[in-house]
């Protein structure tokens, strides 16, 4: 019976690969547990003797999977790999730690490309709105962006076909289209923005 195990997943809440390593005792007694340092996922085996139940973080679905197999299959130097039912995509790998560590590094590019093809799709057009982005920066850089209240204080919230200007003073706030060239075009034309006062959050301050 191999003496350690080692198990790892990327966790859906930061992004990041978890590995660690428990014995085997460990595994067998009951529940043993891998915990992100983020503290927002944790991956756990419980076992009954014969069977290992496992609760698995996913960080290609954002979900969480269960699965069931037999124990004497680790102990005796064996690996298992899960893969994500929604995706079809590998989600952990508990096993020889040499193997784990690579499947996590191919999980992790994997997992990062998924994450990239989702916010794109959140966008009604993602070049679009990479480049009304790279416009407020420019805009931003000259001081040109201001509220009618007098502050120069706003924050941005991105949409799916556009971009909020919120002041951070009275929350007036000013939206920019960021779905059609028509968008970009007018956007380009501007030196600065106003964001239009909010009177009732002026009265509050």
């Amino acid at each position: 019976m191999r003496e350690k195990i080692a198990l790892g997943y990327i966790c859906p809440a930061c992004g990041k690969s978890v590995i660690g390593e428990r014995t085997a005792f460990a595994f067998s007694a009951g529940v043993a547990g891998l915990v992100c340092e983020c503290g927002e996922s944790e991956l756990v085996s419980e076992s009954d003797g014969f069977h290992l139940r496992l609760t698995v973080p996913c960080g290609v679905c954002g979900g969480e999977h269960t699965a069931r197999v037999e124990a004497r299959r680790l102990f005796d130097g064996g690996s298992i790999a899960l893969s994500c039912p929604e995706r079809q995509q590998l989600c952990c790998c508990i096993g020889e730690e040499g193997r784990v560590t690579a499947a996590l590094r191919q999980l992790q590019t994997a997992a990062e490309k998924l994450r990239g093809q989702a916010e794109e799709e959140m966008f009604a057009d993602s070049v679009i709105m990479y480049e009304i982005l790279s416009e407020l920066k420019d805009i931003a850089a000259r001081d040109g962006i201001s509220c009618a209240c007098g502050s120069r204080r706003y924050r941005i919230a991105v949409r799916g076909g556009a971009v909020d200007l919120i002041c951070g003073a009275c929350g007036g706030r000013l939206r920019i289209g960021a779905a059609t060239d028509e968008d970009l075009d007018q956007l380009c034309c501007r030196y600065t923005l106003t964001i239009p006062e909010n009177p009732a959050g002026r009265d509050e301050r």
